[in-house]
């Protein structure tokens, strides 16, 4: 899985995301593929004409030149590399991410530009709206035992390599180094960490329409990520 660490860790980097967000506000959220809309901008994906590699990935004229890229769809991004394996081939390699960071660093969106449509993902934040169906930033502290016996549960599935996915993606804070170290290696899987500063994660808590309100408590959840933070 060396390799795909290194290409990993490049898109998880800010001078990758800052460089996307140049490419959006440039092209606009036309797919340069299909010439159809692309709806959100978390569908938004870039495709390098020469691949990405292990090799080339610090080369910035192959990883962050406009010229070697364009704006396409998740879908389109899919089409053209042939991502989705077939069943056999998903039971076999079940390659297991852990994208860990502070509050509002786009662990969420650094995973749904990236999972296949047979990857499984686990949140604590989306399982407690669909236990609940209540909105994204209310939690009640009496549901937390229920809805982190589903979180559980969906661990074992990774662990024990259960069902038919081809790749897990488990996202969280993870401040702490052994608590994320000992999941990783427990799930045989490859920490991702979403490189953020505080500045930019309160930004984007306060242009997310269902967390803009709550940018205060958000601010209190990062200085507490970052206390305990260890790299």
């Amino acid at each position: 899985m060396a390799s795909h660490s290194v290409l990993q860790t490049f898109y998880a980097s800010r001078r990758w995301r800052t460089f996307r967000q140049a490419i959006i506000a440039e092209r606009g959220l036309i797919c340069q593929h299909c010439k159809k809309l692309i709806a959100k901008e978390r569908e938004a994906h870039l495709h390098h004409i020469v691949e990405l590699t292990p090799v080339n990935v610090h080369d910035a004229m192959v990883a962050l030149s406009p010229e070697n890229v364009l704006l396409i769809h998740k879908s389109c991004h899919d089409s053209i590399h042939d991502r989705l394996r077939s069943s056999r081939e998903a039971v076999r390699l079940k390659e297991v991410y852990i994208v860990y960071g502070m509050p509002g660093a786009g662990k969420t969106t650094y995973v749904t530009e990236r999972k296949g449509r047979y990857d499984i993902v686990v949140d604590m934040d989306r399982l407690y709206h669909a236990i609940t169906f209540l909105p994204d930033y209310d939690k009640p502290d009496c549901l937390f035992s229920v809805v982190r016996g589903a979180y559980n549960l969906l661990i074992d599935t990774i662990r024990y390599r259960r069902g038919k996915w081809q790749a897990a993606w488990v996202i969280g804070g993870f401040a702490d180094k052994y608590q994320r170290e000992r999941l990783a290696e427990e799930l045989g899987a490859e920490l991702v960490y979403i490189e953020c500063t505080r500045d930019e994660a309160v930004a984007r808590i306060g242009m997310d329409e269902g967390r803009r309100l709550m940018v205060r408590e958000y601010e209190g959840y990062i200085d507490k990520w970052l206390e305990r933070y260890v790299e």
